[in-house]
């Protein structure tokens, strides 16, 4: 039952929806101390917007989203409530001002239900640099669910809650929608607004969403994407009819599949799961060929340039002076930035930050930081050329499935080769979808992404969409669930 169903059993006096929000706070209670994917629970505010919203809906005029309830990453600014960024300096902030993506879900009618664990400032690919600790994935309690987002993923594939929010700088949506078995959507760069959103590297951040289907994907999008005049980077542009055109035929859309991504590296269950998936989609006539993007080498050095450039700047404003963490026993200003700094930033963050001011520093930024902006430029154009004849690209997600704790943490260039698949989509702009498309032999979900062109959300959506019912379900018939509210 999704939250339509549930709309109209409220609607018809069969289930009521605060019970429902009891039950899914009791639910997070008791069994969220097993994966720690929430950092702060809203059990009275999300209690009377159930009450609010059950009344809108039974008087026939509840808005796209009632129903809903959903968990937010905690990077994203709700008023009055706490956004710490996984991050011991902002652990006791509190928000001043709503994001426009919470507006914009609040005016439909969404319950929002807390707030979502993460990497510390959206710095990680495990979940494991969050100050809250890190977050376990609901399929194998040993493992990571991914990171950044990956409070969120956990939170949805355990069923606490059909959908959530996250946010993807370089796949910290679509690798841990892998890696927990659900769908993660990065729309285009502009698509959705940022203005509420913490930035960790402003040119590549996007919001988008990790829910339980692409249906309800596609609802949420219908939501929160538009044009914002709060956000520099909003970009001003129709928003289709998602959810209208979800079921369209796909007949007509051409895939490619980049050479580049299926070579050495990835494993041998990824690359056949995947092409289970091709080769269905071959006998439903749909034309696939392979095709090259010569520049993917290069863009793991690309993004670790710019974003740590990027985040070194952001997060200057971080130095105790202002808001947030502060050491309190110096009498000495620059001491005291510099303790507020060492204590209370994470490791990872604070190697990101120390890399960032390297690159953009004098007698280094033209052999750094300008030579990545170019390559960039390249990397962007490899794709450009590509859809020129195609609609949309699929690849990989990650190289593995989901690693152990501890595997990686230790190890910075290991653990960012787990982004090689999803940070070209980030440097070029595009959106990209991840979806479930089977399971490994030890039973962890693999996850396959679609690449669209920028502003093509719709493409993407109707090609998983058609996957995920037509071909997924019928040979995995449990990677894909019906929520349930009960």
């Amino acid at each position: 039952m999704d939250f339509i169903e549930l709309r109209n059993k409220v609607y018809k006096g069969e289930y009521s929806l605060t019970e429902v929000v009891k039950n899914t706070l009791n639910k997070i209670l008791i069994n969220d101390k097993k994966i720690n994917s929430f950092i702060t629970l809203f059990k009275e505010k999300s209690l009377k917007k159930a009450t609010e919203v059950e009344k809108k809906i039974k008087n026939g005029n509840g808005g796209r989203l009632a129903g809903l309830i959903i968990a937010i990453k905690d990077i994203i600014c709700i008023k009055n409530e706490r956004v710490t960024c996984g991050s011991k300096i902002l652990k006791d902030f509190i928000s001043p001002y709503n994001a426009t993506v919470i507006e914009k879900l609040e005016k439909d009618d969404a319950i929002i239900i807390g707030k979502t664990n993460m990497d510390e400032f959206a710095m990680g690919s495990s979940n494991e640099t969050s100050y809250f600790g890190p977050a376990k994935n609901p399929w194998d309690y040993e493992r990571v669910p991914g990171g950044s987002s990956g409070g969120s993923a956990a939170a949805v594939s355990a069923g606490f809650v059909p959908a959530a929010l996250g946010t993807d700088t370089g796949g910290s949506i679509r690798q841990p929608a892998s890696f927990c078995g659900i769908v993660g959507l990065k729309p285009t760069y502009g698509r959705v607004s940022r203005f509420g959103l913490v930035a960790f590297a402003s040119s590549l951040d996007q919001i988008g969403t990790l829910t339980s289907s692409t249906k309800t994907t596609a609802y949420i999008l219908q939501s929160i994407a538009g044009y914002d005049p709060k956000d520099s980077t909003s970009v001003n542009i129709e928003v289709p009819e998602y959810v209208e055109h979800l079921n369209d035929s796909i007949s007509e859309i051409k895939i490619a599949l980049p050479v580049e991504y299926f070579g050495e590296g990835l494993d041998k269950e990824i690359r056949e799961s995947i092409y289970q998936v091709i080769d269905n989609l071959k006998k439903q006539n749909i034309f696939i060929n392979e095709v090259s993007l010569p520049h993917t080498e290069f863009a793991i050095a690309t993004y670790y340039i710019l974003a740590t450039a990027e985040a070194s700047s952001n997060l200057a404003r971080y130095d105790g002076a202002r808001y947030g963490f502060r050491y309190e026993n110096s009498d000495d200003l620059e001491e005291m930035y510099k303790i507020t700094r060492t204590e209370g930033f994470g490791d990872e963050v604070k190697r990101r930050i120390m890399l960032g001011t390297y690159v953009l520093s004098a007698g280094y930024y033209e052999a750094y930081y300008r030579k990545a902006q170019k390559v960039r430029r390249l990397i962007k154009e490899d794709f450009d050329k590509v859809f020129k004849d195609y609609d949309c690209i699929i690849t990989p997600i990650a190289p593995t499935p989901a690693f152990k704790i501890g595997e990686k943490i230790d190890n910075p260039l290991k653990m960012y080769l787990s982004d090689i698949y999803t940070i070209s989509v980030n440097l070029a702009g595009l959106p990209g979808i991840s979806i479930p498309c089977g399971l490994t032999s030890k039973n962890l979900p693999i996850g396959l992404q679609i690449i669209g062109k920028q502003f093509d959300e719709l493409t993407i959506l109707k090609l998983a969409n058609y996957i995920e019912n037509h071909i997924v379900k019928e040979n995995y018939p449990d990677l894909f669930y019906d929520y349930t509210y009960k």
